[in-house]
């Protein structure tokens, strides 16, 4: 597709992949183009700050995606059980089962994380805030929701990693599955 007729959000998504694939370093020009369709000038035009307001448009878009997939189905009405069974469904697509790298790792480690990290903290703290939502809807102290959400995460995150890791998706899938179930028991 032509990038002339592609929306900014589209390009960011664009923008987004090659990040995740590469890291913020790994990241070249030439790859952000060629991911675009935009040529360099091109992108320094709609992203005057180069490559870290590119990673800054990446963080935006994927705080936003975030929020209406993984985060909104915590916050919503329902069986705490069905709530995080939503989270998980929409983690697997995210991660298509563990095979895509984790944007937020890629972004709030190593030389970049100084640059990134404010915003990776708080996209954590909202999921770890959603998941304690529900969590204490299903009756769980306050203490005891906090701890198991960041325990979800540190198990989700460390899901992705393995995964990609051993090129074994199932790995991510098993994780996910359970989760539900271990994060509500008594």
């Amino acid at each position: 597709m032509p990038a002339a007729i592609l929306s900014r959000e589209e390009v960011v998504a664009r923008l987004m992949d090659v990040v995740r694939r590469n890291g913020y370093d790994g990241a070249s020009l030439a790859e952000l183009s060629k991911a675009t369709g935009l040529g360099k000038s091109s992108l320094y035009h709609h992203f005057p700050q180069g490559k870290e307001d590119m990673a800054a448009a990446v963080l935006a878009y994927l705080e936003a995606t975030l929020d209406a997939s993984v985060f909104a189905p915590l916050r919503a009405d329902g069986e705490p059980v069905v709530r995080l069974r939503a989270m998980t469904r929409a983690l697997e697509l995210f991660y298509d089962h563990g095979r895509d790298a984790c944007l937020l790792a890629n972004l709030g480690i190593g030389e970049t994380s100084q640059r990134f990290n404010p915003r990776v903290k708080r996209i954590f703290d909202a999921w770890i805030d959603a998941l304690v939502v529900v969590l204490r809807d299903a009756g769980l102290s306050k203490p005891v929701a906090r701890a198991r959400a960041a325990d979800a995460i540190i198990r989700i995150e460390g899901a992705v990693i393995v995964a990609r890791a051993l090129d074994e998706p199932s790995l991510f899938d098993r994780t996910l599955r359970a989760l539900p179930e271990e994060l509500l028991r008594a």
